[in-house]
């Protein structure tokens, strides 16, 4: 699928424009996102992260980890697969387009984070990801680069930018960014995606609907999904953030992160049949 990002002159993210794929695009050439596994009993985030991915039009999508996490994995999933693998990554060929890492992940996944940033994948860091380098940050900035992408919420924010004021959000991700040498989204109630180059934009077409566990899981196979498919890591955070609060306005009460993946062909669809109207607000 063709994606274009869409703003207005204020910095407001606005609904992305898509068009389908071409005629002859085979799975290969839609891309190929893989997403680290969680532990046993601790699958379930990466899983919503990888179904997001698939959603979102990435053309084969890949969960990588030890076998005992993965026969869990495949008692939940049919189109995604699954991929045995340790630390030395050998599983990972060129057709791998974009990767995630951090849903669900636990509290030994740092060198796992260390592993996969040096095969210069385009990479999406969440949760424990970014938590895993709380009180040593410039280690993970010293391997990130401009195709990775920060996801924090406020608090994770905090533990790898602890001098960092948080009053302005804008300029807390701006200067994040430039630290990190990555693309920061800063999660809340208005999002801020923050690329090195200074680059800075809002999304604020967003729901408290999305204030569930596994929200933000779905965020990070959004973007991993539209990386793995060639957009480019400041365009990717920032129209997933924009189709990720749509699912919230979509779906409303009851929403649950399960039921959001069910959600994501409406969303696009919205962007396929209605590109010239681009409205920041809610739509009912």
């Amino acid at each position: 699928m063709g994606f274009t990002p869409n703003s207005s002159d204020d910095g407001t993210i606005l609904r992305p424009s898509l068009v389908p794929p071409p005629s002859d695009a085979h799975k290969y050439s839609r891309g190929h996102a893989m997403v680290w596994s969680g532990p046993v009993l601790h699958t379930g985030a990466s899983r919503l992260s990888a179904q997001a991915a698939l959603a979102v039009g990435a053309g084969l999508v890949t969960l990588i980890g030890e076998r005992a996490r993965l026969a869990e994995q495949a008692a939940h999933v049919t189109a995604i697969m699954l991929r045995e693998t340790d630390m030395s990554l050998a599983c990972v060929d060129d057709r791998v387009t974009a990767f995630a890492i951090g849903p669900g992940a636990g509290a030994g996944v740092r060198q796992a984070v260390l592993n996969i940033l040096r095969l210069n994948v385009p990479t999406i860091l969440d949760a424990d990801a970014l938590t895993a380098f709380e009180g040593d940050p410039a280690t993970l900035f010293g391997a990130t680069g401009p195709t990775d992408v920060m996801t924090p919420h406020i608090g994770e924010f905090r533990r790898l930018f602890p001098d960092i004021a948080t009053d302005n959000r804008a300029d807390a991700a701006r200067r994040a960014a430039d630290r990190a040498q990555c693309v920061v989204l800063l999660k809340g109630s208005e999002t801020w995606v923050a690329a090195p180059d200074g680059r800075t934009l809002a999304n604020r077409h967003a729901s408290p609907w999305l204030a569930t566990a596994g929200s933000g899981d779905v965020l990070t196979g959004l973007i991993c999904g539209l990386v793995a498919q060639g957009v480019k890591a400041f365009d990717a955070a920032s129209m997933a953030a924009w189709l990720h609060g749509d699912i919230g306005v979509q779906g409303g009460p009851g929403l649950t992160a399960d039921k959001m993946i069910g959600h994501i062909p409406l969303v696009l669809r919205g962007c396929l049949h209605d590109e010239s109207t681009h409205g920041s607000g809610s739509r009912t």
